[in-house]
């Protein structure tokens, strides 16, 4: 499958932030979508020696369709966790800002107020934070270039225009506060407004459940009044 060009450069990315190998993936892909394929066949076996075997459309059918979903599963699994640590990287982008923002508050200086920050925390966000700043600290580059190839490699947009923001502002410190505490307050602003769409569609996606609950115990009450009915005419 690498010969055909798989996984895909966007599933790439997405696989790195799971941290999953590209070698594994495949793997997954194939097994799964050779389990949906023979699973139908096996199957069938089984109900023709019972002498109840199906029209050969039906395994044909089941056996495609299951291979194909096979197929697609993993990525769609990939893609899904890979969104939820952009989340979760964005929520602890927060905190580590608000953290810097008081140690530069402090009296800090900034390189000493971004490591201390990035130590503070736990967890695959403050991890990658750390990894990039101690990268900064061996190639002698600005913090603000690792932190925005960081937002690159992880395609976190806040990072990215953070650091191009904080390259602007150099070392001063009056300046780096103003920018971090402003990045700070949006970054919470769309949290919650983030969190608040999670919760209203959570509520939209109960509502079928509930209409259907609600046909099924009217059909439940009435038709047995309805059956009583019709047969007496």
């Amino acid at each position: 499958m690498r010969i055909l060009g798989l996984p895909q450069s966007a599933l790439s990315r997405d696989l790195a932030i799971t941290e999953r190998s590209a070698e594994v993936h495949l793997a997954e892909k194939a097994a799964l979508a050779l389990t949906g394929l023979l699973l139908p066949t096996v199957i069938e076996l089984l109900l023709a020696l019972g002498d109840r075997p199906l029209p050969w459309t039906m395994p044909l059918a089941g056996a495609l369709a299951l291979a194909v979903g096979g197929f697609l599963l993993p990525d769609a699994m990939v893609r899904s966790e890979a969104a939820k640590r952009r989340t979760a990287f964005r929520h602890a982008l927060g905190a580590f800002l608000n953290l810097v923002h008081l140690l530069l508050a402090g009296g800090s200086g900034v390189d000493g107020a971004l490591t201390d920050a990035a130590g503070a925390g736990h967890g695959w966000a403050f991890q990658q934070l750390s990894r990039a700043l101690d990268l900064a600290r061996l190639t002698r580059t600005s913090p603000w270039q690792t932190l925005g190839q960081l937002g690159d490699e992880l395609e976190i947009n806040e990072l990215s225009e953070l650091a191009a923001a904080l390259s602007l502002a150099g070392t001063e410190g009056a300046k780096v506060r103003a920018s971090l505490a402003a990045k700070a307050a949006a970054l919470r602003h769309q949290g919650g407004s983030d969190a608040e769409a999670a919760a209203n569609a959570a509520t939209e996606r109960m509502t079928l459940p509930a209409a259907l609950m609600a046909v099924g115990f009217i059909v439940f009450v009435f038709y047995p009044a309805l059956t009583n009915v019709t047969s007496s005419l």
